[in-house]
């Protein structure tokens, strides 16, 4: 915690000076030479750096668990009596710097944390699997759930007055455990079927029991709420599936817990999923793409720079430069990029071929190309 922490550097500080402060009277009282003044300190700085920081910081790191339970009541004991200390030089440099001043807590940033795994990992002690964790937990918290979420085109629902057998079917067919319910259209959620819940009632003989009385009550949460905390309350509720409305209050789309897992570890696949890819490369300039492909990771992976704020997926560019659903091979250009609509279902761009050009056709707005 932080009051423990700037507790130990205060107190690192004040003995660091004090010996050195001391080191300096006894060697003016001990010798006339300025020489061995020099000498003695030499020699205490050694000293110091060998004891001090090289062996018991070795030690530390060797013996955690048995320096942590014999330090544990000196730090407690630091930590109150430093407090007051440590509050009143912290709140002083807030009132000398200009600003917001420092904050109350460890003076680490996430972009150093981030640094500190690049380093690790160039140094060997940090794997390419472990960087890139720490580096997703950090865009974790900054992630909104409309970057992740299952978009409305893609729900599979099943209306109130539905046969159970129907659900059932559409349950296996999909390969899905819940499947959302509603009443005259998806706009209007009133609840979600579990597949557990379905084939105990029709074990029973309980077929022809309405959905509405075993369907459970649904969770609505907006589009711009953070993942970090909405896997919180997901897991407070105890739910693994949420509705995800837009601003107007429509279904924008479904989330699961598995989707916010997806983006700290990555792709979760089951039995269910079919393997496709969602980007292939088909020659050095030219890439077939989901239509659910974030931006943020089409500017990654081709070195571009496509507005990420106003458009969370290829399809939404799309959607977003030509005002409309494109048909099948319609075209845009953005930058260096041409898009096309390679396959549309329905009102949803499912695949979207994207070809490089050359500088020289460089487009700096976006643009329909037919």
């Amino acid at each position: 915690p932080p009051r423990y922490l700037n507790a130990i550097y205060l107190s690192v500080m004040i003995v660091q000076n004090g010996s050195a402060i001391l080191v300096a009277i006894l060697a003016g009282q001990m010798t006339d030479g300025n020489w061995a003044i020099a000498l003695i300190s030499a020699g205490f700085t050694l000293g110091y750096f060998v004891v001090v920081e090289a062996m018991s910081k070795t030690f530390g790191i060797l013996h955690s668990d048995r320096s942590a339970l014999a330090l544990a009541p000196v730090v407690w004991f630091l930590g109150r009596v430093m407090a007051y200390p440590t509050r009143l030089l912290i709140g002083l440099a807030n009132i000398l710097l200009p600003g917001k001043g420092l904050k109350q807590g460890p003076f680490v940033s996430e972009e150093e944390i981030r640094q500190l795994a690049e380093a690790g990992h160039e140094e060997g002690s940090i794997e390419e699997a472990e960087k890139e964790l720490i580096h997703s937990i950090f865009e974790f918290g900054d992630t909104l759930v409309r970057e992740v979420m299952v978009p409305r085109l893609d729900i599979v629902a099943a209306d109130v007055n539905s046969d159970q057998r129907l659900v059932l079917d559409l349950i296996l067919r999909h390969g899905y455990s819940r499947i959302p319910v509603f009443h005259g259209s998806v706009d209007e959620i009133v609840g979600i079927v579990y597949a557990k819940d379905l084939l105990r009632h029709l074990h029973a003989g309980k077929g022809d029991v309405p959905l509405e009385t075993i369907m459970r009550e649904p969770y609505f949460v907006p589009e711009t709420k953070k993942l970090a905390e909405l896997l919180k309350e997901m897991q407070q509720r105890a739910v693994h599936i949420a509705v995800v409305f837009e601003e107007h209050g429509s279904t924008a789309g479904l989330v699961t817990i598995e989707d916010l897992l997806e983006e700290i570890v990555g792709e979760i696949a089951d039995e269910y999923d079919r393997e496709e890819p969602q980007m292939e490369s088909l020659n050095d300039h030219t890439y077939r793409v989901s239509g659910r492909f974030p931006i943020d990771d089409l500017n990654e992976y081709l070195s571009v720079d496509l507005p990420h704020d106003e458009w969370d997926t290829v399809a939404g560019l799309m959607y977003g430069i030509l005002g409309s659903v494109p048909t099948q091979g319609e075209t845009v250009s953005f930058a260096n990029l041409t898009f096309t609509a390679e396959r549309v279902q329905g009102r949803r761009i499912a695949k979207v071929l994207i070809t490089r050009k050359d500088e020289s056709q460089l487009v700096t707005q976006p643009e329909q190309a037919g």
